[in-house]
Formats: C-alpha cells, structure tokens, sequence
C-alpha cells in the first residue's frame, strides 16, 4: 500500500488529523507507527461508541502499525472532567481494577491480541515522587488550562473546578511521553488533551506526536452521544436478539453514520448501497446488512443470521413478545409520564420527541396526541421495535 493509500486509511470516519504534514512525513519513513489510544475504564462494558475508536485502530493495525492500548487506571481515579459542567467522582481502585478486566477481555473481540500492547498508566504514574509530580505540574499555566471550553465555561459561570482536574490533561499528555507514542486517537471532546501531549513530548525532545480525532457517535435516538446513563446505547455484549433490534430501531439517515464509524466496508460498497436505495431498495435491507456485520464481529455469523429470522418473526409479523414488564399507574396519569415511568423512554422529553416520530404505540397504534391520558384498563405501550410494556390504568 503506497502512502497515499496508507492516508485515506488514517482519514477514514475522522473528523481531523493534526498536523496532517507531519503524519505524511512519519508514514515517508516507511516503519510501524506507535499508534496510542487510552480508554478510562469508568464502567464495566465497552458500547459501540467506544468502538469507533477502537475500528480505528484496528484498522490502522491491518496497516502493520503497533497499538498501545491504554488502560487509564491512574486517570480514572482523577475523573476524566472532559465535557463535565461540574467535578467528576473519581473511582476506587478496586472499582477500577474491575472494569480493566473487563475491557481486557471485551477489546479483543476487534483487535488482533497478538499484535495488542495493553499497557496501563499507573505502571509510571504509581513511581512518580512528589517532586516529579510538581514538575509535570510546572509544564503548564492555569491560563493555558483555561483555554479548555468547559473548564473556560464553568469558570465564568462560577462553578467550581478542583486542582486536580487541571491534572488530568498532564498525565494524559504524560503518558505519550513515557510511550513515546507517534499517534494518539481520540474523541473529538479530547482534542485539548491530545495537544498537551503534543507539548509535552516537545518539552521532553521527543518528535510530537500526530493527534487523530474521532467523531462521537451518536445514540440510538440520533441526538445524544451514545451513552449508557441515557438508555441510547448498544453494548458490543447486549445478546443478539437485543443488539439486532436496537440496530434496527436506528433512523435511515443515522444508519449511514452507523455504517462510516462502525463498519468495515470499504467506502465504495458503502457507496453502492445508498445508491441502492435511491434506486428503491428498502432501508431495512441495508439495516440487515449493518447488524448482521456487528453481531457477527462481537458473537457469530450463525447467531447474527438466527437474531435477523427472529427480528423478522417477531416484528414483520408483527407479534408482540409473550413475556414483557408489567405496570400499574392511577388514572390521570399523562403518556409522557406513563412511557418514562414503564422504562419504555429515559425521560418525558424523549417520550415527547418519540409520539412526535411515530415510534410510540398503544396495541399497536400510533399515538397521536400527546397530552393524552390513558383510559382505564391494561394495554400494551410500545416504543420504537423493541421496547414493551403491559400497562393497567385503574
């Protein structure tokens, strides 16, 4: 693969590569790149947005290139404070240790674990003294950590932000030191992070290294970032059936998002089938597609092909589910509030935005107004594809 070619690799799904100079003339060298990328275990499971990332590497290590996957477990007991308008709790080591595990074993359902380098930051961190600590610190100016939009936000507005958060973009910068990394990938929100390491590398006489962002993939309602706390997610350890349908529940513009962050396809392919379905093809088909290459990545192709008949059985037949919760609410109670409390949406808003899409039933039926009050007796609501609930109004 020539340079150029290497390039469209790097470029792929990112949103930007800086300097992209500098990554032309690291590739002109013609030997493996120290590609880093560190992920905080802050919870125990890995959902498809971390993934972007991690295809990224994968990617990059089909190239030939050397991943170092960091485990950031001297990070997390910080908090990663990125994007946060007040201070993160930090985490137990035992909580830590927990979720690394975890991560360990989830990861290498994409990458290749031969050609892996797992490392973890408190290896160095746990060594550094007092002083050396007190000198990573001197590497930067309050100034310069106010120039981060949330810490610049929250500052203006008067909401606290602790001494120690101004640490975390220094160790992380740090740890690019001690890996001497060519590459770091990250999100989008880590830009400010990934160009302290470039600084601190300079400071030490390495060569900096090329930072590469990623976009944040959005979640299943196609507004919030993927997340676990807003019930919008897809676990690469959901079971089968479940990932199937949450894929499918996707809107048909966020399905082509999908497939540039999450898939393998080469781009023209990817091409090929929006041109298909310009030409008539039903966005449902090309769903399949999409799910049938995810679970088949993190179970089988056995059971991704068994989760698409069951989808189909289930849902294009139009049969409900034999088993599903069960709620009881007093009349009067409105259906945004009914949805939310039946964990059929994460708040009333979503409940709102959801009547307004069509997604919401009542035995099948749209729901049409949304101030409605359900009568009395039991029903089964549903939102979107996959999400029931018996329901009895009394």
């Amino acid at each position: 693969m020539d340079i150029e070619q290497a390039l469209a690799v790097f470029a792929r799904g990112t949103d930007e590569i800086l300097p992209f100079d500098e990554l032309k003339k690291k590739l002109k060298k013609n030997k493996p790149l120290r590609i880093k990328a560190g992920f905080d275990p802050t919870a125990p499971d890995l959902h498809l947005g971390h993934t972007v990332l991690i295809n990224k590497l994968k990617q990059l290590q089909d190239l030939g290139h050397k991943i170092l996957f960091l485990i950031g477990d001297f990070t997390a007991m910080i908090g990663d404070p990125t994007g946060k308008s007040k201070t993160r709790p930090p985490l137990s080591r035992e909580q830590i240790q927990e979720n690394a595990k975890s991560y360990t074993k989830q990861v290498f359902k994409i990458l290749d674990k031969d050609k892996t380098t797992v490392v973890f930051n408190s290896q160095w961190m746990d060594k550094m003294t007092s002083m050396e600590f007190i000198q990573l610190a001197s590497k930067q100016t309050v100034a310069r950590m106010l120039e981060r939009d949330d810490f610049s936000k929250r500052y203006k507005s008067g909401q606290a932000i602790s001494t120690h958060e101004f640490l975390y973009p220094l160790v992380q910068g740090n740890d690019s030191v001690e890996l001497k990394s060519d590459v770091e990938i990250g999100g989008t929100d880590q830009k400010f992070n990934l160009l302290v390491g470039r600084e601190l590398q300079k400071q030490a006489g390495q060569e900096q290294q090329v930072i590469l962002t990623m976009p944040i993939l959005e979640g299943l309602d196609g507004v919030q970032k993927m997340s676990k706390s807003l019930d919008n997610y897809i676990g690469i350890d959901d079971a089968p059936d479940e990932m199937f349908g949450k894929i499918m529940s996707i809107s048909d513009e966020l399905m082509w998002r999908y497939f540039e962050l999450l898939s393998f396809q080469n781009l023209e392919a990817i091409v090929d089938l929006k041109q298909a379905m310009t030409q008539g093809k039903n966005p449902r088909d090309i769903k399949f597609i999409l799910a049938d290459e995810i679970i088949t990545r993190f179970h089988n192709s056995n059971v991704a092909k068994q989760a698409q008949q069951n989808f189909i059985d289930r849902f294009s037949k139009n049969q409900m589910p034999d088993e599903m919760d069960e709620f009881s609410f007093k009349a009067g109670i409105k259906i945004a509030n009914l949805l939310k409390d039946a964990g059929l949406c994460p708040s009333t808003s979503n409940a709102y935005q959801m009547i307004k899409q069509g997604g919401a039933k009542i035995n099948g039926e749209k729901i049409i107004d949304k101030n409605l009050e359900p009568e009395t007796g039991t029903n089964v609501y549903q939102v979107g594809k996959r999400k029931f609930a018996r329901v009895t109004i009394q």
